[in-house]
């Protein structure tokens, strides 16, 4: 219980500070109903999920060990970043805490997969942190660390959505709007910051 506690308080303090993740889920919870901004979130519990466990086994000692890999992540993840921090900047007040026509759950599953496993900094970060853990927990127990990271993505993920979407109503459509763009605004910056991470590295 101990071990599976430690887990649950850590996967929590690293996942709740604001990152793409969290801009992504707090944007589609103010877009979209409540069902589903909550299918939108299992997606990204989904791939959060993999992406710690994977973090646990050492993808991140992969990424380091193969510049090339690496540096085609970096790229490929800043554009994809720079496309959904758009896609939010340009968003139209008319559409906010509404049924999207143009919502897609393919679009939804790729822009959860990036936010996610397009994030360098994630993997090394998340590798390091997860394999000083492992390191520090008899191996028979890790599976109950890892649980409760895991348990801690869903709490979180689905906590956060739910609260949003309950207060959406409180708030003007303008603000809405505003928190939307805001969002977009943070996201481009995460992508200015993964591009001038890679053309440092080439």
């Amino acid at each position: 219980m101990q071990v599976f506690l430690q887990g649950l308080l850590f996967g929590i303090v690293y996942i709740a500070p604001i990152g793409m993740q969290n801009l992504f889920v707090v944007s589609t919870a103010i877009e979209q109903p409540l069902q589903r901004a909550l299918r939108v979130a299992l997606i990204v519990i989904a791939f959060d999920t993999s992406l710690s466990l994977a973090c646990f086994y050492g993808v991140g000692k992969l990424l380091q060990a193969t510049p090339w890999l690496e540096l085609g992540v970096l790229l490929i993840g800043s554009l994809l970043v720079f496309y959904i921090g758009w896609n939010l900047l340009r968003q139209k007040e008319a559409t906010m805490g509404t049924l999207d026509v143009d919502f897609s759950y393919k679009a939804a599953i790729l822009t959860a997969f990036s936010v996610a496993w397009l994030n360098p900094q994630a993997l090394i970060d998340g590798s390091v942190l997860l394999a000083a853990f492992r390191v520090s927990i008899p191996a028979a127990l890790t599976h109950f660390f890892m649980l409760g990271v895991i348990l801690a993505s869903i709490i979180w993920f689905i906590g956060l959505t739910s609260l949003v979407s309950k207060f959406k109503h409180l708030m003007r459509p303008r603000v809405l709007l505003c928190i939307n763009r805001l969002c977009g605004l943070i996201i481009i910056l995460y992508g200015v910051k993964l591009l001038a991470t890679f053309i440092t590295k080439i």
